[in-house]
């Protein structure tokens, strides 16, 4: 049988768009014949796979596992390319092995995770179900108390972590989180460049009031200040008791907020906006 190279595989990857692994097994498969590889990939529909992988999915949904003692918890976004697949079983399915694999394996580097069953499974299914379907990030939070929540659509999952306290209070915080998207716990945690450009923004509106340099300097201060303030976690008034700030709630349970992480599936991904009206008129030839 012939050797097969590395050039090899990275000849068939260019062409089909299919990881290494199954390039690798497919020239195998086929002695070293790239175009015989070509045509079987094309006969188990894997080429064809492929070829829906260049199309954005930015729909999906968001996941999450915790440990039952809340020592450490995953959270894992999946996407797809319609809601109406978010919501299907075979896709949900996928899901739920992909984020019991990540917790089994304490996983983080999404190429390193779906090396093997997982890829496999997943063209599998971007196969059955005609839309490219896309592991894309995944976090581990451990250490300390990690609370988990989901929002009720999937489209909004946080995971929280605590010094002392309990679950249940990582989880209420975690549901704040969910709900009012704060920019980092403490205001000490605010990049610089981010309050020098509020800085800017402030100070361009406060001249225009007509107002003295050193009252000025002051308003831009009151803003800051309140900005700071509404983007801060434990600043912020707790949901469900704005009486309270979650600061002040966790350190009245004797605990710390340490991090958060959030994940709203397709936050940052830009969609393709497609003119279904000209797509059919371009396949049709008109």
């Amino acid at each position: 049988m012939a050797a097969i190279s590395a050039a090899m595989v990275k000849e068939l990857r260019e062409r089909t768009g299919l990881g290494m692994m199954e390039c690798k097994k497919a020239l195998v498969e086929a002695q070293g014949d790239i175009e015989l590889a070509i045509e079987e990939l094309r006969k188990s529909g894997q080429a064809k796979a492929a070829k829906k992988a260049g199309r954005t999915a930015a729909e999906g949904i968001v996941a999450v596992k915790v440990a039952d003692d809340a020592s450490f918890g995953v959270l894992v976004e999946v996407n797809s390319e319609t809601d109406f697949v978010a919501r299907d079983d075979n896709f949900l399915g996928y899901v739920a092995k992909v984020v019991d694999a990540a917790f089994a394996r304490k996983e983080a580097d999404v190429a390193a995770l779906m090396a093997g069953e997982l890829e496999e499974d997943r063209l599998a299914l971007v196969q059955k179900i005609g839309e490219n379907i896309g592991v894309r990030r995944i976090a581990i939070v451990e250490g300390g108390v990690v609370g988990a929540y989901v929002h009720s659509n999937n489209r909004i999952a946080v995971l929280t972590k605590l010094e002392g306290g309990n679950a249940e209070l990582a989880r209420d915080i975690a549901m704040h989180v969910a709900a009012v998207n704060p920019q980092v716990v403490n205001k000490e945690d605010m990049p610089a460049e981010l309050v020098e450009k509020e800085k800017e923004i402030f100070a361009a509106q406060a001249e225009q009031s007509g107002k003295p340099a050193n009252i000025i300097e002051k308003m831009i201060e009151g803003r800051i200040s309140k900005f700071l303030a509404e983007s801060s976690l434990v600043e912020q008034p707790f949901v469900k008791d704005p009486d309270t700030t979650v600061g002040a709630l966790a350190k009245k349970a004797g605990a710390t907020v340490i991090s958060f992480v959030r994940y709203e599936v397709g936050e940052g991904i830009e969609k393709e906006e497609v003119d279904f009206a000209a797509e059919v008129r371009a396949q049709a030839g008109l």
